[in-house]
């Protein structure tokens, strides 16, 4: 059964990576609609948005020229999908729906194709690791800076790196046991159903403002100075003289004790 699931899996992939395409070029056309863009905005965005994390991806790899240009389909799909986002707006509650499930599926799908073509290539885990996230969430990097926006997984949005990372880390793992196609289909319902979670709970990372150390440098000098220095090992002397005070004292106490137990001096009598 599991040799029939290894051979089953990477046509399933495929119809999958399409449609991350598709997907993707349709979430690129869907910006160049907000930006009011030509049809050759529409075009460049959905190209961005669907083939350039792959794309750069197979440069830093150097194993030969990107899939996204030797396959016509992956071009082709993406275009489609820019001329959907034109021809409909798509902006339904349902349809938002649908395209927040595809696209945490396409998510942790590419997450494991990156991480697994660069354990291919010889790589170790952590290029593995981030290949597979910049696989994932580059092309959507990409898209937002040819917008002249801030890349979302920068932060001050729902999670999307992360569920990508998480993927990767299966990825990785499965490979480790020789187990890449069983791995793939894990990272991918994870990336699924950790990208949804996060939109469904409003997951964020924790911002710069959440962790910032409020210590001046005034304050940090006075930390830092001889007076300090000495007030701190003066403390620390305190604190060891009084232990051992407590100590001799409660050691003191147990020998008084014993020695006037009346229970001893009457057998002593007897």
């Amino acid at each position: 059964m599991l040799e029939a699931l290894n051979h089953a899996l990477p046509d399933l992939f495929r119809a999958i990576d399409l449609i991350g395409v598709l997907l993707n070029g349709i979430i690129g056309g869907r910006l160049a609609r907000m930006k009011r863009f030509d049809a050759v905005g529409f075009a460049v965005l959905a190209i961005m948005s669907a083939l350039a994390g792959g794309m750069l991806r197979d440069v830093l790899l150097q194993v030969g020229p990107p899939v996204a240009l030797t396959d016509p389909f992956y071009l082709g799909t993406a275009l489609l999908g820019a001329g959907i986002a034109m021809l409909w707006k798509l902006d339904s509650r349902p349809w938002r729906t649908a395209l927040l499930v595809a696209d945490g599926t396409v998510l942790g799908c590419w997450a494991a194709t990156g991480a697994l073509k660069t354990l291919d290539a010889g790589f170790d885990v952590l290029p593995a690791i981030m290949l597979g996230i910049i696989t994932a969430v580059g092309g959507g990097a990409i898209r937002d800076i040819s917008a002249g926006n801030v890349p979302q997984v920068f932060g001050g949005n729902n999670l999307y790196a992360t569920p990508a990372f998480a993927s990767a880390v299966i990825t990785v793992i499965f490979w480790k046991y020789d187990l890449p196609i069983i791995g793939m289909l894990a990272a991918t319902i994870v990336g699924m159903g950790f990208t949804v979670l996060s939109h469904w709970r409003k997951w964020q990372l924790p911002q710069a403002g959440d962790w910032t150390l409020t210590v001046t440098s005034s304050q940090l000098r006075r930390l830092m100075s001889p007076a300090a220095k000495k007030a701190l090992a003066t403390a620390v002397l305190e604190e060891q003289a009084q232990k051992a005070n407590e100590t001799h004292e409660q050691s003191t106490g147990s020998s008084d004790s014993s020695g006037n137990n009346p229970s001893s001096d009457s057998t002593k009598g007897a």
